[in-house]
């Protein structure tokens, strides 16, 4: 069965520039996050495949999966890839990838991830639950009632992601999500370890 996380630590260097990739990884995986999401939209296809490989080299047995990029995951060897709806397609992905790979589609819309859900994703990113500054064209903000709807509709795990912390993530677990994803919340922490184990703490 296929190890789809509860709490999603994406890699980030845009929000913050303290720590690299590898780094953050390292310390969200020593706080038990139990998968890792590397993402960087600028930098040469080699600079982002050396990045992942390294990410990959401090995961263990914590999955890794590639934001967005079909060849850094192959190249990388990572566990999976998410990507987005104008992102490459998830059926051709998993033609690419196989069976055993963990495949994420984002969706804003329940008729969006049925399509995901149609075409062989995994699971499904929805998102922004709250407003958020990690990424600037996040979209409309769902808020819980939306999360609840996608929850009910979609049968496969619901991986909430947008504006998500300690503050918050009671009431999203509460509505059935399977896991979070977040950025800020851990990457600008002063301790990013110390941020994943309270994340986790409120998960379990």
């Amino acid at each position: 069965m296929k190890k789809i996380g509860k709490l999603h630590v994406i890699t980030d260097i845009v929000c913050q520039d303290r720590f690299s990739h590898e780094a953050l990884a390292r310390m969200a995986v020593a706080g038990g996050a139990d998968a890792i999401q590397f993402r960087q939209k600028a930098g040469s296809t080699r600079e982002l495949i050396q990045a992942a490989i390294a990410v990959k080299q401090v995961c263990g047995d914590v999955p890794l999966i590639a934001n967005d990029r079909v060849d850094v995951a192959m190249a990388a060897g990572a566990d999976g890839v998410h990507l987005g709806q104008e992102d490459f397609p998830i059926e051709r992905a998993r033609d690419l990838l196989g069976e055993s790979a963990i495949i994420g589609g984002t969706a804003k819309t329940l008729s969006q991830a049925r399509q995901c859900v149609a075409r062989g994703a995994d699971y499904i990113g929805f998102g922004p639950i709250y407003a958020t500054g990690s990424k600037a064209n996040a979209g409309t903000v769902k808020g819980l009632a939306g999360l609840r709807e996608m929850v009910d509709g979609i049968d496969i795990p619901i991986v909430a992601i947008g504006g998500i912390g300690l503050e918050n993530v009671g009431e999203v677990m509460e509505t059935g999500a399977h896991g979070i994803a977040v950025i800020s919340a851990v990457c600008c922490q002063p301790d990013p370890a110390e941020a994943t184990r309270r994340l986790l703490n409120q998960i379990l």
